[in-house]
């Protein structure tokens, strides 16, 4: 058989019957928790906080039983204050490690590229006659040869302006006319 034509082991009246088992069983079980963690919560509380039995109780030991309750109430207040103080320390550190992180993934360093050096730039890096040595930057720049163009001499533009103008040939022309 090929594979898209596989033979399916369930049909699809069972695999439905199926899944709505494992759906019920799954519902009878979130139920079953949910009472279970209920009743963990009662029995906390009450082994913590005992039912009171106010009744039959004198002014006086009702007022010895309520310092008893705020004293608890203060003990109660100082170690949640304490977590309160612990869980924001650790909230900054795990900030600042955080950033930690962003800051170390940011810094990419690029990819060197290969430069081609002869023996002898590698031994004149390693010696100390390259440090004796001064650099003589022009001795490696090309010669430009410079040339001289021949200006023409200035004259004096008042004497050629009629030429300049070109209107020379037509005020012939006009003269002539007349």
């Amino acid at each position: 058989m090929s594979e898209g034509q596989r033979k399916q082991k369930y049909s699809a009246t069972r695999r439905l019957q199926l899944k709505s088992k494992l759906l019920k069983k799954a519902a009878s079980m979130l139920v079953a928790e949910s009472e279970q963690k209920k009743q963990e919560k009662e029995r906390a509380v009450n082994e913590s906080f005992p039912p009171l039995m106010l009744s039959g109780l004198s002014v006086q030991e009702l007022q010895d039983l309520c310092k008893e309750l705020h004293r608890k109430i203060d003990v109660v207040d100082e170690a949640r204050y304490d977590m309160e103080i612990k869980v924001a320390k650790n909230d900054m550190e795990i900030q600042s490690l955080n950033q930690k992180i962003i800051d170390l993934k940011g810094v990419k360093r690029p990819s060197l590229k290969r430069v081609k050096k002869t023996t002898d730039d590698m031994l004149g890096a390693y010696t100390d006659s390259s440090k004796l040595m001064k650099a003589d930057f022009k001795a490696n720049l090309k010669t430009v040869k410079k040339d001289d163009e021949k200006r023409e001499e200035v004259t004096d533009w008042r004497k050629n302006v009629e030429a300049m103008s070109g209107m020379e040939g037509r005020k012939k022309l006009f003269n002539a006319g007349q």
